[in-house]
């Protein structure tokens, strides 16, 4: 029993030797894991924070580079390239109509010009059908204000406004009237002009005949010839044309243009005074718009060999509103002649009356793209002929639209576009003849508008033409040769 109990003893002994050996085996790994751990904890860290203090670094220096640059005019390179390449992505027009000239040029004689990059699909903010767009060009010099004193513009002398004239025939005066003009450089229609030599190139011989050839040759004129003045703030669609292409009305036989208008004020008033005087300089007569009330309004005369006095009148009724952007002269000061309220129009037309003149009034009216002739057209063409008006020729809808008869008196509610954009629209000119005992002959020489150029329709097309007119001018005669009865 004693060697067992010993045996068993001494086992027990071994046993606690082999569990203590162990034990100490156990502490030592895991003292050693630890320490390993905490070394590689503290290589780690002292690692990411010397890699910190180097970007750190880097980033001070970068931003004292900036600052340094900033405060130099210079941009750092890092930020300036990508930048540009973004902005130059921002900006590119991607929803240019098709009427878009393919870049910027100068008008036809070279000189500096500033202009809206648009192609107006239609007008005032829908109005250049297809001059339109909106995007804007980089303009040309400009002034820093939108309006100045009128004193840069003395107004007409009383004669100014009466032109005796030789006509064709003792019998009577020849007029011709087209619908909507353009010659904003940012627009493809001067640069048709351009590479096409001249308005020579944009229209057919026999519409320049036609015009050339009349007594007296009247266009609606969309725009102001200006280089001064800045775009009218919160407006689609501005044009302004270099001051020496107004020598291409006189390429185009044109006697008076028209400017009571919803473009011819998109610069201001510095840029309406410039019109004025761009006009002026190449012996085209201006009515519609001046340097007070006065002129705006004043009728310009014609008197043939015969005695015959034509008077022609221009208003706007467009901007139907108390505040409108394209500015209403007034007695002090320049703009259109507005003619919401009626009341300074028929005064004009009665006094010229008085003169014994034969009074053609043009009006810039109705709804752009609209066929159907509107509210304020239906009210006023009555009241004008009313007032003793004996033509009434419209404008601004940038499409044609009917003729009728108010009483004796005929209304072409609207001529359309003439030479406005690269759109394939119908047009036309109308011919008035009017004789001596003030009866007048009248007839619509149709013709297209389609690719930047003008022609005269023929065979098949105009008589298209013609019978569209008749299909929407009821109870007016047109026979197949234009003549308006």
């Amino acid at each position: 029993m004693e060697r067992i109990f010993i045996a068993l003893y001494v086992g027990d002994m071994r046993k606690d030797i082999r569990d203590n050996r162990t034990r100490k085996r156990n502490k030592r790994s895991v003292a050693s894991t630890a320490l390993l751990t905490f070394a590689i904890t503290l290589i780690v860290t002292l690692t990411l924070g010397a890699i910190l203090i180097l970007i750190s670094s880097n980033k001070i220096e970068d931003g004292q580079q900036n600052i340094i640059a900033a405060n130099s005019g210079e941009t750092s390179s890092k930020t300036r390239l990508p930048n540009a390449e973004r902005i130059a992505e921002d900006d590119e027009d991607t929803t240019a109509p098709d009427d878009r000239s393919g870049d910027i040029f100068t008008d036809i004689n070279d000189d500096s010009s500033a202009s809206n990059s648009n192609d107006e699909d239609g007008s005032s903010d829908n109005d250049s059908d297809g001059a339109l767009t909106d995007g804007q060009n980089g303009d040309a010099e400009t002034s820093d204000e939108n309006s100045e004193n009128g004193e840069d513009k003395e107004a007409l002398a009383d004669n100014a406004w009466e032109h005796n004239i030789t006509t064709a025939n003792d019998d009577g005066m020849t007029l011709a009237f087209a619908g909507d003009i353009l010659f904003d450089p940012g627009y493809a229609i001067m640069n048709s002009i351009r590479q096409r030599d001249g308005i020579e190139g944009v229209f057919d011989s026999g519409l320049l005949s036609y015009m050339r050839n009349s007594d007296v040759m009247v266009v609606n004129n969309e725009f102001p010839y200006s280089n001064r003045g800045v775009p009218t703030e919160g407006k689609t669609f501005t044009f302004r044309a270099n001051p020496s292409s107004a020598g291409l009305l006189n390429d185009m036989g044109v006697d008076v243009a028209t400017i009571a208008n919803n473009h011819t004020y998109d610069y201001g008033e510095a840029a309406l005074l410039d019109t004025l005087t761009a006009l002026d300089n190449v012996g085209v007569a201006r009515i519609g718009a001046g340097v007070n009330i006065e002129e705006a309004s004043h009728p310009v005369y014609y008197i043939s060999q015969s005695g015959l006095k034509v008077a022609i009148i221009a208003a706007t009724e467009i901007e139907r509103l108390d505040n409108p952007d394209t500015k209403g002269a007034t007695e002090t000061s320049p703009g259109v002649f507005r003619c919401l309220d009626i009341t300074k129009l028929q005064n004009r037309i009665r006094e010229a009356k008085g003169e014994g003149a034969f009074v053609i009034v043009c009006i810039h009216w109705g709804t752009e793209n609209q066929e159907e002739i509107d509210w304020w057209q239906q009210k006023q063409g009555p009241e004008i002929a009313e007032a003793g008006a004996d033509l009434i020729v419209g404008g601004h809808p940038h499409i044609l639209q009917k003729i009728g008869y108010i009483g004796s008196v005929p209304v072409v509610y609207s001529l359309g576009n003439y030479l406005f954009n690269s759109k394939t629209l119908d047009t036309g000119l109308l011919q008035v003849e009017v004789h001596n005992d003030h009866s007048m002959n009248l007839k619509f020489v149709p013709a297209i508008q389609t690719g930047c150029t003008v022609h005269e329709a023929t065979d098949g097309e105009k008589a298209r033409i013609l019978q569209h007119l008749r299909d929407i001018s009821a109870g007016v005669n047109i026979d197949e040769d234009g003549n308006i009865r």
